[in-house]
């Protein structure tokens, strides 16, 4: 596998009105909200691709089709997800993942932004994607 780089850091917020609060209000950075108002993102931040406040339950949904994130699982507090070359690469490398013996929260999969993704949820508990979004490349 070969990361191409960084693509993006997403808190993880249980409370998204309360963390837009100190990333909007406080830091003052220039976070604009998705079309269903709840995350919010930016790709205006000098060193990272794309930085957003994606709410827990989003995370949830994403990684297991359910609001609720399972019980039986730390609950993170951030997304980290770094890029390869291309679309193809993404299922390559959640397949290198599984043999060395990490489990995959899903396989990878395309997202209705066009994002092909692969997350696995890291030791330390951090939601952890191998991806290719074409938007951050070029």
């Amino acid at each position: 596998m070969k990361i191409e780089f960084l693509s993006t850091v997403a808190v993880i917020a249980p409370n998204p009105p309360a963390s837009r609060k100190l990333y909007v209000d406080a830091l003052g950075l220039p976070l604009k909200s998705g079309a269903d108002d709840e995350y919010h993102h930016t790709e205006q931040i000098a060193g990272c691709k794309h930085f957003g406040v994606w709410p827990l339950s989003q995370a949830a949904e994403a990684c297991f089709g359910t609001t609720q994130w399972p019980a039986e699982r730390p609950v993170p507090q951030v997304s980290i997800e770094f890029d390869v070359a291309n679309a193809s690469e993404v299922g390559a490398a959640a397949q290198e993942l599984q043999q060395a013996g990490y489990e995959l929260l899903h396989r990878a999969r395309e997202e209705p932004w066009g994002q092909m993704v692969a997350r696995l949820q890291s030791p330390e508990g951090a939601i952890v994607g191998i991806s290719y979004a074409p938007s951050l490349h070029g």
